[in-house]
């Protein structure tokens, strides 16, 4: 009976494999108990016991059951301290063994206890409304996410996080009081045009050495924290603000025509990503002479043209309404309302040639209906009244002309050579002439 309280006890002693340190400094220090000493083979058989339980990481606490009531202090400091003693154990164990891994699952375990203990769960609302963000509460567990608020990772799988529906500004629940940043599609729907000047800096002393956005105290040192120009507006930016993101910056283009990225802040990579399809871009008033130099423009403003012209005939053509055809070009709608209109988006696409090749066969299979398959839309072609021979002509076709008064069509080398006026043109002014003198006459 001594024998089995003697052995109890031991084994109370030594349930957390963690506190052998003491006991061989006390072993040491000889202040071993004398229970202790006097069976000097227990010493073998229960410390072969206590390394075989050394998988049990001091959790004879139930780390791992959910306390009932408020999560108190000590909770979270001995967590803290079973995953230094897991991670000290790791090291000691040898590389790539089956306890190892079966540490490192358990320590994964532990990380994740003592999150869900710095972040309890709560009923959160799915929507939530926040400086014009409409926050939208995510369900996804898997994916890798990072809090725009406190750059922190968002672990899906035990944190609350949301998204607004209109700039993207991902954070987590407990983060979301804390924004000071409005929407940034608000700025969009309010004031939609681009800074047209290349990169410009005012300098960080104008900005009296703080952040643009947030007003954090930066420093080109580092100290406290890391200026970052953003190339887009040319202001400093703490690291909290800007994550060296990169974007085509629009000036450049329209200038240079450089596509290449640039660094960013956050701000102004969510405005671009949210302008990059808005047609807002007047070439011919920016930057006319990019015309002289970029002949795939000329190209596209032709097209665009032709475009233009055949849209009368699918709007009152029958079979062209119930074929949609206007609706190839629903990704770029501004393309059947002018040709002077561009957006980032179509100046990327010109100058990777991707743009050149779509409306090259969009055009052609809108040339085809006029001028091939529609009886109708072939009624409505023209007749050169300067030669009077030919085929029948179109005002989209590349070797005719049109008058730029009645819009009639003629041969180019016919109109070019023609010294008179446009034989329409004299038609309508003589019955003019004739409707004004019948109005006197009566």
């Amino acid at each position: 009976m001594e024998y089995d309280e003697r052995l109890a006890q031991f084994r109370q002693t030594r349930l957390n494999p963690f506190d052998r340190g003491e006991d061989e400094n006390g072993l040491q220090g000889g202040k071993t108990p004398l229970q202790h000493e006097a069976k000097p083979e227990l010493f073998s058989v229960a410390r072969t016991h206590s390394l075989d339980r050394t998988m049990d990481l001091g959790l004879a606490e139930d780390h791992f059951s959910r306390p009932v009531g408020s999560f108190v202090a000590s909770d979270i400091e001995q967590l803290k301290l079973a995953i230094e003693e897991c991670k000290k154990l790791i090291l000691e164990l040898p590389e790539h063994s089956e306890r190892q891994k079966d540490t490192v699952v358990k320590l994964i375990h532990l990380r994740l206890k003592l999150q869900e203990l710095k972040d309890p769960e709560e009923d959160e609302p799915n929507l939530r409304i926040l400086l014009e963000h409409r926050f939208s509460k995510e369900k996804s567990k898997s994916v890798k996410q990072t809090c725009d608020k406190c750059s922190a990772i968002i672990w899906g799988l035990i944190q609350t996080w949301y998204t607004c529906t209109g700039c993207y500004y991902r954070c987590h629940s407990k983060c979301i009081n804390l924004i000071t940043k409005p929407c940034v599609r608000s700025k969009v729907s309010h004031q939609s045009e681009y800074e047209l000047s290349i990169c410009p800096e005012i300098g960080l002393d104008r900005q009296d050495y703080r952040c643009a956005e947030c007003r954090t105290p930066i420093s080109l040192r580092g100290v406290p924290s890391e200026a970052r120009q953003c190339d887009y507006t040319g202001q400093y930016y703490c690291s909290t603000c800007h994550w060296n993101d990169t974007a085509i910056i629009p000036a450049r283009v329209i200038h240079n025509w450089e596509f290449e990225p640039r660094k960013v802040c956050r701000s102004s990579m969510r405005y671009l990503a949210l302008m990059m399809s808005r047609p807002v871009l007047r070439l011919k008033e920016i930057n006319p002479l990019l015309f002289n130099f970029v002949e795939e423009l000329v190209e596209i403003r032709k097209l665009r043209q032709d475009i233009l012209l055949m849209k009368p005939y699918f709007i009152t053509c029958k079979e062209a309404m119930e074929a949609r055809l206007l609706l190839q070009l629903q990704d770029r709608q501004h393309f059947v309302e002018n040709d002077d209109m561009y957006s980032l988006q179509d100046l990327i696409d010109i100058s990777s040639g991707r743009l050149s090749c779509s409306l090259t066969e969009i055009h052609t299979t809108f040339a085809k209906h006029i001028k091939l398959d529609c009886e109708r839309c072939q009624a409505k072609g023209f007749v050169c009244e300067l030669c009077k021979k030919g085929d029948i002509l179109f005002p989209f076709d590349s070797h005719t002309s049109v008058c730029h008064d009645c819009s009639a069509v003629f041969h180019r080398d016919c109109y070019y050579d023609n010294s008179t006026t446009c034989p329409r043109c004299a038609r309508m002014t003589e019955r003019k002439q004739d409707d004004v003198s019948n109005v006197k006459e009566a």
